[in-house]
């Protein structure tokens, strides 16, 4: 907080109530000092937090919408799809407004996506995709707001 009125004194003595966990509210009634200072200081404590953890574990948090492709030969006699032998499976990530996470994965069951999810996805982001069955587990390991995009035929 680069222009505060609060001396050093009482600046640490916020960082330790919130450091105990103590409410806003009691550490205003403690300090003296507005309930709304207070609460300004321990969403800024929250939001450095977040950032120096997100920056530790290199996860990010937000909108990231989820697909896997299959990339090769246009056609090779057999199978179409999924089940086309010589084709590459790939895997995809994009955060909305920000990165794309991209790759090559032996095959896209639910056992080789989740721990790619899980080492760049931050539980609690909302996630989109469409209705492949390795993204059903999603709501289970944390990420509450899966969204699943059903293709129209």
């Amino acid at each position: 907080m680069k222009y505060n009125r609060l001396s050093k004194y009482k600046t640490k003595k916020i960082i330790k109530c919130f450091s105990e966990d103590i409410t806003a509210s009691s550490t205003s009634i403690l300090l003296g000092i507005n309930r709304n200072t207070i609460n300004s200081y321990y969403n800024k404590f929250r939001e450095l937090l977040l950032d120096y953890s997100l920056k530790i574990t290199g996860k990010e948090f937000g909108e990231f919408e989820l697909d896997e492709s299959y990339f090769g030969a246009k056609r090779i006699r057999g199978k179409r799809g999924r089940g086309a032998a010589g084709k590459t499976p790939v895997f995809g990530l994009l955060k909305r407004e920000g990165k794309v996470y991209v790759t090559i994965v032996p095959n896209c069951s639910k056992e080789e996506l989740m721990p790619i999810i899980q080492d760049k996805i931050i539980e609690g982001s909302t996630i989109h995709t469409d209705g492949w069955r390795a993204y059903d587990g999603l709501i289970l390991n944390g990420y509450t707001q899966h969204m699943s995009i059903s293709s129209c035929k």
